[in-house]
């Protein structure tokens, strides 16, 4: 292996080919510059670079969002995925606005240049639906709250950042370091987020055409796909490239809580009578509906969408099947869809607490997020008082 302009460009000799290995950071100036300059020198057979097809559609062209679009994403359950997905972007975007870079740049540098040349580029990172899903699913319980809130604190970290400290990001750009820090508390993360995309990125970089690639990824993934080149991982890449299923035990105990409230109540009935029975029914309902209903006023949602988190919270809190926030954030985009500039928007206005309840489709992640709450707060008030009075 070679080094070449200190610590950026690495070269990697692999039987029958060559990698020339570029390292960036996301937001930098420097790296756009190099990337370029790398590609006219090399004029390798195929240029790597670290976009799945979502993410390089994002960079390459304008989306025509439609309301539909949305829509079609609540009710596949992704809204989840998708918001985490805009915090990292708003984190790093409002860290490239300082520059005025747009984050990603170098990559979509690398696939132009490469496309003037008329060289092949291979689109070599996992999906980033699947990457985010593993990722959930890797943490526990408990420290999925420790994510949530680390993620929705960078929105409003205001770091400073100059292109003296972006030369030292060359070695971890900044959304690895923010994920190293978490990987510190929760090893788990680090290992979906970095290291099988280390894996994932490195056999898709040896499997592409041609026996000299340039490979233009984020500095902080490197060392690991240089680690990575020299063993044959094929075996690991249809493990890596699924999301887990969830396992028969999870979705047991998501049973757990409504089938004690259902039985808890079916005895009341027996042992109380079904005057007494009906009291708890109401108050289940009135605990789950006007906790989820206060959520989506607290999220400044349409009066149809709180009338309908009144409505679905008692119910949906009897089922793991579907959340009273999917339901109220599908009724809050088909209402009040998002226009395309706030689509446009959203990254930006993601970083001011005025921003969620300006920009129409974060207040549809709003929608999502308080009526669930309140719905899982309802669940406990309406539980605690049915078992009790079971007793």
């Amino acid at each position: 292996m070679e080094k070449k302009n200190e610590y950026a460009i690495h070269r990697v000799n692999l039987p029958g080919k060559e990698v020339i290995i570029v390292g960036t950071a996301h937001i930098s100036r420097e790296s756009i510059e190099q990337v370029r300059d790398v590609i006219l020198e090399e004029r390798p057979e195929c240029v790597c670079v670290e976009l799945d097809e979502k993410r390089y559609k994002a960079l390459s062209q304008e989306k025509k969002w439609e309301s539909k679009d949305l829509i079609e994403l609540i009710k596949q359950k992704q809204l989840a995925t998708l918001l985490a997905n805009m915090i990292l972007g708003a984190y790093q975007k409002r860290l490239g606005d300082k520059l005025g870079i747009r984050p990603g740049s170098e990559l979509a540098e690398a696939v132009k240049v490469a496309n003037d040349l008329s060289i092949p580029v291979e689109l070599c990172d996992r999906d980033v639906r699947v990457t985010l899903r593993r990722a959930w699913r890797a943490v526990s319980v408990f420290k999925k709250g420790y994510l949530l809130a680390s993620l929705l604190a960078s929105l409003f970290d205001d770091t400073q950042i100059s292109e003296e400290r972006l030369r030292e990001l060359k070695k971890s750009d900044v959304i690895t370091e923010l994920m190293e820090e978490i990987g510190k508390s929760m090893p788990e993360l680090k290992r979906v987020l970095i290291d099988e995309r280390d894996t994932y990125l490195s056999e898709k970089i040896k499997a592409a055409p041609g026996k000299r690639v340039v490979a233009v990824v984020g500095a902080g993934h490197v060392d690991g796909i240089i680690k990575a080149l020299a063993q044959d991982r094929s075996n690991e890449m249809e493990e890596i490239g699924k999301v887990p299923p969830v396992s028969r035990a999870w979705k047991l105990a998501g049973w757990i809580i409504p089938g004690i409230i259902v039985t808890s109540l079916v005895a009341i009935g027996f042992q109380k009578g079904t005057g007494v029975a009906g009291e708890n029914v109401l108050y289940w309902i009135m605990a789950n509906g006007t906790c989820a209903a206060l959520g989506a006023l607290l999220a400044l949602a349409h009066p149809l969408t709180i009338a309908s988190a009144f409505a679905a919270a008692p119910v949906t809190s009897l089922t793991p099947v579907i959340g009273a926030g999917y339901v109220t954030a599908f009724v809050q985009a088909l209402v009040q869809p998002p226009v395309v500039r706030e689509f446009k928007t959203a990254l930006h206005d993601m970083n001011t607490l005025t921003g969620w309840w300006r920009n129409n489709l974060l207040k549809v992640f709003l929608a999502f997020l308080l009526p669930g709450i309140g719905s899982m707060i309802g669940t406990w008030l309406g539980g605690y008082r049915i078992v009790s009075n079971l007793f």
